[in-house]
């Protein structure tokens, strides 16, 4: 009995189902999706005579899953969102800051987790309060009063100021309503805004996780998001 198991990211559990309805049905391999915060896994397992046989039954399963689904599939076994971050800007020798907010150095915790990760992330920014956003992030105050401190405008500058501050090839940022209070109609709990500054990308998107959701759930939800986004992002640039 062999087994693989894929890691997806940006597509929720029943929608990568919907995609491989004949995968789920199969006797060998048998193929099963697994949800967990942010991530969706699929497990083939395989069984056969020897391992060659099990592995060439798997192969063509993997193979069609990573085509129906592009670049939500982001590893095999034991992979993870950053590990493939690192992976890539290693390969490219480029560098990576962080500025966080709602996430409290979440994904700066992340990247660091990788070995090697010191070659390209410089540090990173936790700007919890306003003033830091404005005193070593360069965010004008005249932003936050006119946009608030969860914005689309907050977050690219902090995405600017902290690609300045550090001099590297990349940053991104995140400022958000974690929860379980601070939301107002407009901007709920669970609101959380991106940014993402490149050598050639500046992008800067909204998510809603909703405010039924823990505090750490959004928190990580955020995380997971983020270094999705940039490995998208990076894969865009190559």
């Amino acid at each position: 009995i062999s087994s693989k198991v894929l890691h997806f990211a940006g597509i929720s559990e029943s929608l990568l189902a919907d995609k491989i309805p004949h995968f789920l049905k199969a006797n060998n391999p048998t193929v099963a999706t697994y949800a967990s915060t942010g991530e969706v896994k699929v497990r083939i397992t395989a069984k056969g005579d020897n391992l060659d046989q099990t592995k060439n039954f798997i192969e063509p399963i993997e193979k069609e899953l990573i085509q129906l689904t592009g670049l939500k599939c982001f590893g095999v076994d034991n992979a993870t969102l950053e590990g493939v971050v690192i992976k890539l800007l290693l390969k490219r020798k480029e560098t990576i800051a962080v500025a966080e907010s709602c996430t409290g150095g979440g994904i700066g915790s992340k990247l660091t987790r990788i070995p090697g990760s010191s070659k390209i992330f410089h540090g990173g920014v936790i700007a919890y309060n306003n003033s830091i956003k404005q005193r070593l992030l360069s965010v004008p105050e005249e932003i936050i009063n006119t946009h608030g401190a969860v914005s689309k405008p907050v977050v690219e500058s902090m995405a600017r100021g902290v690609q300045n501050k550090f001099k590297v090839n990349w940053a991104i940022s995140v400022s958000g309503i974690a929860g379980p209070t601070g939301g107002t109609k407009l901007k709920p709990v669970g609101l959380v805004y991106f940014c993402i500054k490149g050598p050639k990308t500046l992008i800067t998107w909204e998510e809603k996780f909703g405010s039924n959701k823990t505090r750490e759930d959004i928190q990580k939800l955020s995380v997971l998001n983020a270094l999705d986004r940039l490995r998208l992002s990076i894969l865009m640039e190559s």
